[in-house]
């Protein structure tokens, strides 16, 4: 589902929730890593903007992350709202095993 590519809220929310929803079970599978390469090029989020991201977000705390996700998120639509929960549906469903800190998160 593609929402507006362009809103760079939407493409942070979307980044910092990501991480939080593939980082909770402790590793980052290669399933999931593919599954993150496809989010990136189907929302055309560049590399340079990865890259931003993971330095950024590698110094910061799960809570920290989760605040920036629901700060970004909160200022963006409902389509992109929408969009950005059925990403991460598919990504908690990519390494074919539910966590049960996915489920809460």
């Amino acid at each position: 589902m593609k929402a507006n590519n362009l809103n760079h809220n939407y493409q942070m929310g979307l980044l910092y929730f990501t991480h939080l929803l593939v980082t909770v079970d402790g590793y980052i599978d290669d399933l999931e890593k593919a599954a993150i390469k496809n989010l990136l090029k189907e929302e055309q989020i560049s590399e340079q903007v990865y890259g931003e991201f993971l330095k950024a977000v590698a110094t910061k705390k799960e809570h920290e992350v989760y605040d920036l996700g629901v700060k970004f998120l909160s200022s963006c639509t409902e389509e992109e709202k929408l969009s950005a929960l059925v990403h991460l549906y598919r990504l908690s469903e990519a390494d074919n095993n539910v966590h049960v800190k996915e489920v809460r998160l």
